[in-house]
């Protein structure tokens, strides 16, 4: 097992947020939302069908993937850009297990918990960490974007099982996964847990957190939302993304301190 070493942030190759901020969350919070929202509009909206989105925003994804991985340094943009599409393929992944392969929300999200399980097993067996601080090598950004993947399409399964399997509504869905990340991050700030347990808990709970809140936005009041339709939804959430990435990229609000971080 590696052990934490202090190492000169100029040799590495960081390519994502050091400092996580409250613009992280909630950047994260709306490109969960655009995933759920951005999905339908292409699905139902431009008519493209479940399997042409799912082709093309796979094929989109790989593009910008590849260049995100290629890259040397963390570029804002281009990182949540990832991650909006990372969102919306986990939709979409979802979305196809369920309607076209049958398969029950239920056992989707049990299967998904296990597979992020093995991947977080075998990122901690083979690199020694799970922080994502510690991302400096491309065998790691790959399991850190393996990881996210599967929380979006766990967190996917998680909230339409709640929301609509089981009938909790999209309000109390968001009600209730909002509750439980206020307990980790109480837990977090009073007991002082694990911050890498605590990270890893939020960004599972943030996906079905904003999936229930896009939902809640653009679903008709008939299916219990309040009816302001994808297109307005996806709009407004992607000019917030892109006002604060605009942010962030001109203050450097997420990048170190320092040039030296100590990595674990």
């Amino acid at each position: 097992m590696k052990t934490p070493q202090t190492i000169d942030m100029n040799t590495l190759r960081i390519k994502v947020p050091i400092v996580i901020t409250l613009y992280f969350w909630i950047i994260k919070i709306l490109a969960t939302t655009v995933g759920e929202t951005g999905a339908d509009f292409l699905i139902f909206n431009l008519h493209f069908g479940l399997p042409n989105t799912s082709l093309l925003m796979g094929g989109v994804l790989a593009g910008v993937l590849y260049a995100q991985v290629k890259t040397k340094a963390y570029i804002p943009w281009l990182y949540w850009l990832t991650v909006v599409l990372v969102s919306i393929v986990g939709t979409l992944i979802t979305d196809n297990l369920s309607d076209n392969l049958g398969i029950s929300l239920i056992n989707s999200t049990i299967v998904f918990s296990m597979v992020l399980a093995i991947i977080f097993l075998l990122w901690f067996k083979i690199e020694g960490s799970l922080s994502i601080h510690s991302i400096y090598t491309v065998k790691r950004e790959l399991f850190y974007w393996a990881a996210i993947l599967i929380t979006f399409a766990l967190g996917t399964a998680a909230g339409d099982l709640l929301a609509e399997s089981i009938g909790l509504g999209y309000a109390r869905s968001a009600m209730l996964f909002g509750a439980v990340i206020l307990i980790i991050a109480l837990g977090f700030f009073l007991f002082k847990l694990n911050k890498i347990l605590v990270f890893w808990l939020t960004y599972i709970l943030t996906r079905p957190l904003g999936a229930s809140i896009g939902d809640l936005l653009s679903q008709n009041v008939a299916n219990g939302g309040l009816g302001l339709g994808t297109v307005a939804t996806s709009a407004i959430f992607l000019v917030a993304i892109v006002g604060l990435v605009t942010y962030i990229t001109i203050t450097r609000a997420d990048a170190p301190t320092s040039d030296k971080q100590v990595l674990k």
